[in-house]
């Protein structure tokens, strides 16, 4: 015998036809979303190879340190020794995947997440860092992503990473003079190493224009170097240059950081110190459009002279000091452009002899006067 429906609970019969299709829609696909899902066979292969690792005690390799990156030359100008980076422990990276599979390289299970999009800018560098900056993602670089598992992808780009401090007076030199002097730092650091034509390989004609014509063996050393590069004379000293018959920009952007201050100057003026880190994609000039990526660290003290007391120019700067540290560029050319080397191919010069540099560490000083030994990168 059946129960008899309650007055307040209508029966199936009573249901309209769409009211109840609707209903039993609903609870097909409620049904479906709360039953559990099977792993896909690729996050299964994956877990299990980690597995296996994990078994037999082994550890990932370091994400920057493999043997193709650690080929690739440095025109490293210091002699400090840095470790590579290590990869995250394997249990650690084992359950990563499993709660967010699209960690690995590529996004193997097409989550659609996108590294560019998860990169948050990095805030102006005040200070010195404290430390080189972590791993990014092992990533390849592209067309589309030219900066992809640097940390120069969270960098400012182009003159927006040379950011002017406050300018204040300093003795008895103005507030204005202090700015006109950052002024003009800026515009030798842009016509130096950011200026496309320079970038291009032509004559650094902006950056030489900031520059005191009374300092003459500064100026004919860097004409000479310009006219007539050699291993004395090389202007990549100074000017971030790369041959227009073999490489050529990936894109617009050059990825800038670094800081600028001032003091009191040595001669009645205003004493300013620029450290600022360039990032360089690039391509073969006709060929594949493999990325590779040149590094160029350059510290510059300059100064802005009182010219009511010393033989100087108005409105030109003085350079006492540059340095610099070049990351992935050939050692053994110096004909006035960097060269970049690329993982596919390898250099036909002697095999670099020095120590191994991370171009991204920003935390140690450069110390003039290390000599110029010919090392390797960490990472690019």
């Amino acid at each position: 015998m059946s129960e008899k429906p309650s007055d307040d609970q209508p029966s199936a019969s009573e249901i309209p036809d769409d009211v109840w299709e609707q209903f039993t829609r609903d609870t097909e696909r409620d049904i479906r979303s709360s039953a559990p899902k099977e792993p896909s066979a690729r996050a299964r292969m994956v877990t299990e190879r980690l597995r296996e690792q994990d078994a037999r005690g082994e550890s990932p390799p370091g994400w920057r340190t493999g043997p193709v990156w650690q080929e690739m030359n440095g025109r490293a100008a210091r002699r400090r020794r840095l470790w590579a980076f290590i990869g995250v422990p394997l249990a650690a990276a084992a359950v990563l995947v499993a709660l967010k599979p699209s960690l690995l390289p590529g996004d193997p299970f097409g989550t659609g997440a996108s590294g560019a999009a998860e990169a948050s800018p990095l805030p102006d560098e005040t200070a010195a860092p404290t430390a080189a900056p972590g791993a990014s993602d092992p990533e390849t670089p592209t067309l589309d992503r030219p900066f992809a598992g640097s940390p120069a992808e969270r960098w400012a780009d182009g003159e927006a990473g040379i950011v002017l401090p406050e300018a204040k007076a300093v003795g008895a030199v103005s507030e204005g003079r202090v700015e006109e002097a950052l002024k003009l730092t800026k515009k030798l650091l842009v016509g130096a190493n950011l200026d496309p034509k320079t970038v291009r390989g032509a004559r650094p004609t902006a950056a030489l224009s900031v520059l005191d014509p009374k300092q003459p063996e500064l100026l004919d050393d860097l004409d000479t170097g310009l006219r007539s590069p050699s291993e004395k004379h090389d202007p990549v000293t100074l000017f971030s240059r790369f041959d227009p018959d073999e490489v050529r920009p990936a894109g617009d952007v050059i990825k800038t950081r670094g800081r600028m201050t001032f003091k009191k100057g040595t001669q009645g003026g205003v004493a300013v110190r620029a450290d600022y880190t360039f990032v360089y994609p690039v391509v073969r000039a006709d060929g594949p459009t493999e990325v590779a990526r040149t590094i160029v660290r350059r510290v510059l003290d300059v100064e802005l002279a009182d010219p009511g007391r010393y033989e100087v120019t108005p409105g030109r700067l003085l350079l006492m000091n540059h340095d610099q540290e070049i990351g992935n560029s050939s050692c053994f050319v110096n004909d006035g452009y960097l060269h970049p080397e690329f993982s596919s191919s390898r250099s036909a010069g002697p095999d670099p002899s020095g120590p191994a540099t991370d171009p991204y560490d920003r935390s140690r000083e450069l110390e003039r006067g290390d000599g110029g030994d010919c090392g390797t990168v960490t990472r690019t």
